[in-house]
């Protein structure tokens, strides 16, 4: 004997096949937006990633160039810190030249000496000539 298959109050009929394959479909849609989620994340941060990477490329950039400006920097100081080394045998040359300059002048005017009494002062032998150059410099904003 064989018997017809019992109505089932609670599902309607053919919809049993349906009900078994729905939480199949909830766990491959929850898959999918999962996926889609990390790989929206994986874009992003491969996004950020390509921006460090230019970033530090532009900074790169940024530093050889100040570098090249350090190196132009330090070999300008050295030049300045040579010619200043040099300023004080320049006013040394200068003074000593004053100097000489004051002596002839003096023994000249006071006649003494045996040479001197039969020069005239325009006959001095004179040094090159020389660039008087200020030792002290007056300050141009007090002045007004």
């Amino acid at each position: 004997m064989t018997y017809a298959p019992r109505p089932n109050p609670m599902l309607p009929p053919g919809s049993a096949a349906a009900s078994l394959r729905q939480p199949s479909n909830v766990i491959s849609q929850q898959q999918s937006f999962a996926l889609t989620a990390r790989i929206a994340s994986k874009k992003a941060e491969l996004e950020n990633l390509v921006q460090l990477r230019d970033m530090s490329n532009t900074l790169a950039g940024q530093m050889e160039a100040l570098q090249a400006k350090l190196e132009t920097l330090k070999d300008g100081t050295e030049s300045i810190a040579c010619v200043l080394a040099n300023w004080d045998n320049v006013l040394r040359a200068i003074t000593m030249a004053s100097t000489q300059m004051t002596a002839l002048k003096g023994i000249a005017e006071n006649g003494t000496g045996d040479d001197a009494k039969n020069r005239a002062p325009s006959s001095l032998p004179l040094p090159a000539t020389l660039v008087r150059i200020p030792e002290t410099q007056q300050d141009k904003t007090s002045e007004r």
